[in-house]
């Protein structure tokens, strides 16, 4: 996390979610890193072609529309976009799908990982959220291993994980002050809600201003850390990793 004196060494956040529209509660996370100066690198897995918003029109038109949504979300945030083409309300934990994010992460050399975690409310328990958390935080590890991402190299340093936090998460919460990207925020939701009806600016600040009464501040976004302490930050990198190392950097595993 960030703390004064530490250094500005541009880092890399991926954001890898499962639809586009899901990132509109991690705007201050993004916004946080790219003023830092920092690469954010958003990545959804799938087009969200099953949305119903659209009207009825064929399969083809609801994927190029979604890509473009995801395009103008990018511009608005100031990050790199991807898509890979897993079904919507069709995504699996799979080693096969693992190794799928396991190669992005070895192309994009992330310093962390910001996903969807465990979910136990409507919406946040969505399938495709539950499945992209798991197949993102497997990656991590497949992504250190060579024959898992050749041709490319295998990404071996720290990538500590954030998660969307729920209720009854017994995992340290996380806090940033959403309150500096307020006009953001709304120009995302404002995007989403033009094309999809969803969400209302007002419910999200809403959300945003309930969260931050538990930190007292304005408006915050609230992250479970799995790796890392808990707290109010200004951004999820740099970061420090907490407690002794879990394994040596390499092992002969990973050589082969």
């Amino acid at each position: 996390m960030t703390e004064p004196g530490q250094s500005q060494t541009p880092q890399t956040l991926l954001v890898a979610l499962a639809h586009p529209d899901d990132e509109v509660g991690m705007v201050a996370a993004m916004r946080a890193q790219v003023e830092r100066g920092d690469r954010v690198v958003l990545l959804w897995l799938t087009r969200g072609e099953m949305t119903e918003a659209l009207g009825p029109i064929p399969a083809e038109e609801i994927i190029r529309r979604r890509t473009e949504h995801g395009r103008i979300a990018g511009e608005i945030l100031g990050v790199e976009t991807r898509f890979l083409d897993f079904p919507d309300t069709g995504v699996q934990a799979t080693p096969e799908a693992a190794a799928r994010v396991a190669r992005v992460i070895a192309e994009v050399e992330p310093d962390a990982v910001l996903t969807w975690g465990y979910a136990w409310r409507r919406g946040l328990r969505h399938p495709d959220h539950q499945a992209t958390g798991q197949i993102v935080r497997d990656a991590i590890t497949l992504a250190r291993i060579k024959r898992c991402v050749h041709p490319l190299s295998p990404n071996r340093k720290p990538v500590p994980v954030f998660t969307y936090r729920d209720r009854h998460s017994q995992l340290p919460a996380l806090a940033i002050d959403a309150t500096p990207y307020r006009e953001k925020i709304r120009e995302l939701a404002r995007h989403y809600q033009r094309e999809l009806e969803f969400p209302d600016p007002d419910w999200l600040e809403d959300r945003l201003r309930a969260i931050g009464r538990h930190w007292d501040l304005e408006m915050a976004e609230e992250y479970d850390a799995w790796e890392t302490r808990g707290g109010i930050v200004k951004s999820l990198l740099p970061v420090e990793i907490q407690g002794p190392p879990d394994h040596p950097e390499r092992t002969r595993e990973e050589t082969l």
